[in-house]
């Protein structure tokens, strides 16, 4: 198997371990962040909306569950994200295992599946070499990344809230991907939360937003990917998504949501500057770099689905 479309050992778990002794939550408001992917003004903005909660009396409680690093390829912006998102409560993605101690033949350890263009995987793969580059010249920062754990479980208002980067199989899975869930792949999605005893798993890595529910052994259970909060997940919009789990209301108008027992599952946008954001961007990955001919649309314009293609529910 390719560099980029492999899934290293190391990556790999059983469902049934995962959330075996979960840690109590005494905050209001989770706020799970997967795929900042380096951003500094989806960060501002995040940290934005956490103060705004704060205002209104919610205690938010920050999660980054991996991928906040990929285009901070400079040694100023790499050292700046690094350190705000480790003062928070953080998991590994993909990206953050392959700067701690970069596996053999992993390439950017996406675990791309056959669906992707193998020139995305070449270029992602390019991406991390770069990446790693700069992480070389941050030792501390990498010796950080290495200490941290790869999911997290949780007990947050009555519910058991598994957090991770792809699925309940590995660090890198695409198991709770749109794409599986698109093609009715329920089955398997179904055994994981048997297995694992979750009423919520928040997972991200795949890029593209999902907000999934179903009724199973007498409650409901939800699956909630944000796909990106650095980057735009739907049509003709550039801004980040994240994952909020609260016992009040968002304070702003979420792209889905679904209630469980009194706790709100949304997924909540982030608007950041976009204009900031492309001017730093291009700086770092000028037109002909491997990032803008994978991402800088996308920066631009977002994805070609629409809210309610990030909805779905068991047997639909």
């Amino acid at each position: 198997m390719t560099e980029g479309r492999s899934c290293p050992l190391a990556y790999r778990y059983r469902p049934e371990s995962l959330c075996q002794q979960p840690d109590e939550v005494t905050e209001d408001v989770l706020y799970i962040i997967g795929g900042l992917y380096g951003n500094p003004y989806a960060l501002d903005e995040i940290e934005r909306m956490a103060l705004a909660e704060e205002r209104q009396g919610h205690r938010v409680k920050l999660i980054f569950n991996g991928d906040f690093n990929w285009f901070n390829a400079s040694n100023s912006l790499f050292r700046d994200i690094n350190n705000r998102v480790l003062a928070h409560t953080v998991s590994l993605g993909n990206v953050e295992y392959e700067l701690a101690n970069a596996s053999a033949g992993a390439g950017c350890g996406c675990a791309y599946p056959d669906f992707v263009d193998q020139r995305v995987v070449e270029r992602s793969n390019r991406i991390m070499a770069r990446l790693q580059d700069v992480a070389e010249q941050h030792p501390d920062i990498q010796e950080r990344l290495s200490l941290l754990p790869r999911y997290r479980c949780l007990m947050f208002g009555g519910l058991k809230v598994l957090v991770l980067h792809g699925d309940p199989e590995s660090l890198a899975g695409w198991g709770l991907a749109h794409e599986s869930f698109s093609a009715a792949n329920e089955s398997v999605v179904l055994e994981w939360l048997h297995a694992t005893g979750a009423d919520v798993i928040a997972c991200t890595h795949t890029c593209l937003p999902v907000l999934w529910s179903a009724q199973m052994e007498s409650r409901a259970r939800v699956v909630v990917n944000n796909g990106s909060a650095g980057m735009g997940n739907l049509q003709a919009d550039p801004r980040g998504l994240i994952t909020r789990i609260g016992l009040p209301r968002p304070v702003t108008e979420p792209v889905a949501s679904f209630e469980q027992r009194g706790v709100h599952v949304s997924l909540l946008p982030v608007v950041f500057d976009t204009a900031a954001w492309l001017s730093r961007f291009d700086e770092l990955w000028p037109a002909d770099s491997d990032a803008a001919a994978s991402y800088r649309q996308r920066i631009l314009q977002g994805t070609s689905l629409s809210s309610e293609q990030v909805v779905f529910s068991s047997g639909s």
